[in-house]
């Protein structure tokens, strides 16, 4: 059987090449639920043909909401595409005023939502929304149309009619329209056809961990409206992978009963992690705290490809096996074979820490735009990895670093087009490349992110200071959970920090340094030095015109609810400059740096 061409194939495929037990399974309350791929195949035929009763027709697009991954999702989405029509995914985190707006621009005929907020959120704009017939609940809502009854529709529809409607889909069709947040203005409605998230699916596979086909197992709890979540789905299905579909407040549970062999993830999880890990390790005492020091400390030397020689690879064995094998059953990863991290850079730090730690991450790099993976490190062979680089670009993908210093890319990975904005498009698409915006350079043929195109700020001495490097090194320090670089205009760049309470709580207390609330210790003379000693340590790293000379600690975290960040956890820096222009402005009125 050829290898899938349009995102329904993927199901098909699965069946007749690794049929499972267990394709997929998602909580509902405390039970697990889960299909068989011949169940799966079965409902989303049931979905299609009970589409078809209810007027849908190719090219209509339907919306897709849910809090937390569940298997309906998927079958929907499979239903959908099936027919032709169109789905429109959205964050579960966006604004009503998002979804009115991408519900109208979309002209979404049916929305799907998972539980009764949702619901609600989508009923506040119903009425504003006149191409929006009916919306279906995957939870049992009273009085509300529950999803089932598509698939009750369906049992008497025209199974003729499915598959000749399925016939008819080319691979260059449209399939979706993914809006991206942005950092700026309204979302952009992300058209990707067949042919971008299948080609991207199928030549991703050679970057994965080397995996027992029909017997792998895989956690899924960053969004499926993610496109970087929802193409793994496709290449697990291509693969005969299992997976175990959860929320981000289920982690670390649902991963004690997955233990998968894969997940992809973002950095700010694999941070509080790692937090976590260093706060339960330095609260040991005597010998157990040297031995955890020592095995911590030994896991940020490592080096992929063997460099560290002989003698590093024996002690860090033994502290894999005395130390990163207790850590490793803590977190249900015994049987881990890679976790793939993407949406924002990755510290090196931290990659080494955890491949030293025997816990492979694989750093990848992409856009909604490229459907998504440009470039990913993998271990397949010598020369495929390094911490702080996105690997190499995968097969069938072509880069190439622009005039001034922009990534474009170039494949069957690249989106059709912005929907409706055709100067957008034409904007990001030139000479057949799609602009990034993200600034890179090539190193032995690994892809390195050095910042972005349009966040590159000049002071007021005519210095141009790229934040997004900056801000990656100060995250490195412990105390700081968050933190934005700014000084667009100034004399110096600062920084508004989000600090991490638990690790400056308890140096406060092992140095006794008094405080009896949050805001006494974050306004401690003792405390400030503390973290301006540590901005210094890494400001030595940049040019003098560079430096964070001042900063300002925020007392909460950025949140998507004030409009600071987006669902997948980008600065909006504009909004965070705008919330919080009163302390900048006390910054610079206060401050006498030059």
């Amino acid at each position: 059987m050829e290898l899938p061409k349009r995102l329904f194939d993927f199901p098909y495929y699965q069946l007749k090449k690794f049929p499972l037990q267990m394709m997929m399974t998602s909580k509902l309350g405390d039970q697990w639920k889960g299909y068989s791929t011949a169940e799966f195949v079965e409902k989303m035929n049931l979905v299609s043909a009970g589409l078809l009763k209810l007027g849908i027709r190719p090219g209509d697009k339907i919306a897709l909401i849910t809090a937390g991954n569940r298997c309906e999702w998927n079958i929907i989405d499979a239903g959908i595409l099936q027919i032709g029509a169109i789905d429109v995914p959205i964050y579960p985190t966006m604004t009503e005023s998002d979804y009115e707006y991408i519900l109208n621009h979309s002209e979404s005929k049916l929305c799907f939502v998972s539980n009764e907020e949702l619901y609600k959120k989508v009923q506040a704009v119903s009425n504003k929304v006149p191409s929006l017939q009916r919306v279906y609940s995957f939870d049992q809502i009273p009085d509300v149309p529950n999803w089932s009854e598509v698939m009750d529709n369906g049992k008497n529809g025209d199974t003729d009619e499915v598959k000749r409607l399925a016939g008819n889909v080319k691979e260059e069709d449209m399939a979706t329209i993914i809006y991206t947040s942005g950092t700026t203005g309204l979302p952009k409605g992300v058209m990707l056809s067949h042919k971008n998230i299948a080609s991207n699916a199928i030549d991703c596979e050679e970057r994965l961990p080397v995996l027992k086909k029909g017997e792998s197992r895989s956690l899924s709890f960053l969004p499926c409206c993610h496109i970087y979540e929802r193409m793994l789905h496709y290449l697990y299905m291509a693969n005969g992978v299992s997976i175990y579909l959860t929320g981000m407040d289920a982690i670390k549970d649902d991963l004690n009963i997955a233990r998968p062999h894969i997940f992809t993830a973002v950095p700010r999880l694999l941070e509080k992690v790692y937090d976590g890990i260093l706060a339960k390790g330095m609260a040991n005492n005597g010998i157990k705290l040297k031995l955890f020091k020592w095995a911590h400390d030994l896991a940020l030397e490592w080096q992929p490809d063997g460099r560290n020689g002989g003698w590093y690879s024996l002690r860090l064995s033994i502290a894999r096996k005395l130390v990163f094998s207790k850590v490793k059953e803590a977190l249900g990863l015994t049987e881990i074979g890679g976790i793939a991290s993407g949406s924002a850079a990755l510290q090196a730090r931290l990659a080494r820490f955890y491949n030293g730690a025997g816990i492979p991450v694989l750093e990848g790099y992409g856009l909604t735009e490229t459907s998504p993976v440009i470039s990913v490190n993998a271990f397949r062979q010598p020369g495929m990895m390094e911490p702080g680089s996105v690997g190499r670009v995968i097969r069938n993908v072509e880069v190439k670093i622009g005039a001034d210093g922009e990534i474009l890319c170039k494949g069957p990975n690249v989106m059709i087009g912005y929907y409706k904005e055709p100067q957008l498009t034409a904007e990001v698409l030139r000479d057949g490349w799609f602009h990034t915006g993200d600034i890179g350079e090539i190193k032995n043929g690994l892809l390195y992110i050095t910042d972005r195109k349009k966040e590159i700020f000049k002071t007021s001495g005519g210095k141009y200071v790229a934040p997004q490097a900056i801000e990656n090194a100060l995250k490195e320090i412990p105390y700081i959970e968050q933190c934005m670089v700014i000084g667009e205009g100034e004399k110096f760049p600062s920084v508004l920090i989000v600090p991490e309470y638990v690790s400056l709580s308890g140096w406060a207390k092992k140095n006794n340094v008094p405080f009896s609330s949050e805001e006494e210790l974050l306004n401690n003379k003792v405390i400030l030095e503390l973290v301006q000693s540590e901005i210094n340590k890494k400001n030595e790293r940049f040019g003098k015109w560079e430096q964070p000379k001042a900063f300002r600690f925020i007392p909460h975290p950025f949140s998507i609810e004030r409009g600071e960040i987006t669902p997948t956890l980008k600065l909006k820096r504009k909004a965070i400059r705008e919330n919080y222009k009163e302390l900048i402005e006390d910054i610079y009125r206060r401050e006498t740096y030059t």
